[in-house]
């Protein structure tokens, strides 16, 4: 499946009731997301199924690609297009052999022997990082440029940094050949998720133009 991690939309609906989050994901979705993750961290399986299926009413309205993550089974009950698998779930290779080879695989590597098996299990694209501390309620460990600049150099995949990012910090990632960036507080918390992801994908096309 074709896809781009340009600005790569990741969901936080802790902070929001259901119609407010929804508004939220929609307007981060005009803003010019090119990728979208719904990460859900402590709903049941049926409440995850639920919002994951109004999530890809919208999301397919705008060609955008849905990945959920962790849950192959709620990426097949609502059919979005790829899952992300973290470090401590499950086996990348068991993924995709569940999955299939047309949807997307996405995988988290903090290190180029991770980012290596990873490609070789199947991995669509990698997210690397924390590139800076995050305010999300998601474990983090800190990734140097130096570690993200070796796996884009080391696997022939997407590579995306992740992890605290926002338009006016963007700058320590010029002149690594990343295939785009992450975003979680930096459009979901805004004033206006549609201007701030305009901004993250205009920063980032800058910062491409520089590599």
């Amino acid at each position: 499946m074709d896809f781009n991690t340009e600005l790569y939309f990741i969901t936080d609906s802790t902070l929001y009731e259901r119609d407010e989050f929804l508004f939220r994901v929609e307007e981060a979705l005009k803003g010019g997301v090119t990728l979208m993750q719904l990460r859900e961290k402590n709903r049941t399986t049926k409440e995850y199924i639920e919002l994951a299926e109004a999530v890809h009413a919208i999301s397919k309205r705008y060609n955008v690609p849905l990945i959920i993550d962790d849950r192959v089974d709620v990426m097949l009950a609502v059919d979005a297009e790829g899952v992300h698998v973290g470090a401590e779930d499950m086996p990348l290779a068991t993924a995709r052999k569940i999955i299939g080879p047309d949807k997307i695989l996405g995988a988290t590597a903090k290190r180029v022997d991770v980012a290596k098996a990873a490609y070789e299990a199947g991995a669509d694209y990698l997210g690397v990082g924390a590139i800076y501390p995050t305010t999300t309620k998601v474990k983090t460990v800190l990734t140097s440029t130096d570690t993200l600049d070796a796996i884009c150099k080391a696997v022939p995949i997407p590579v995306n940094a992740i992890g605290g990012l926002n338009p006016s910090n963007m700058d320590v990632l010029k002149g690594i050949s990343i295939a785009g960036v992450c975003a979680v507080s930096a459009i979901m918390k805004a004033d206006s998720p549609k201007v701030a992801a305009q901004e993250m994908k205009v920063k980032f096309e800058e910062l491409r133009k520089e590599a």
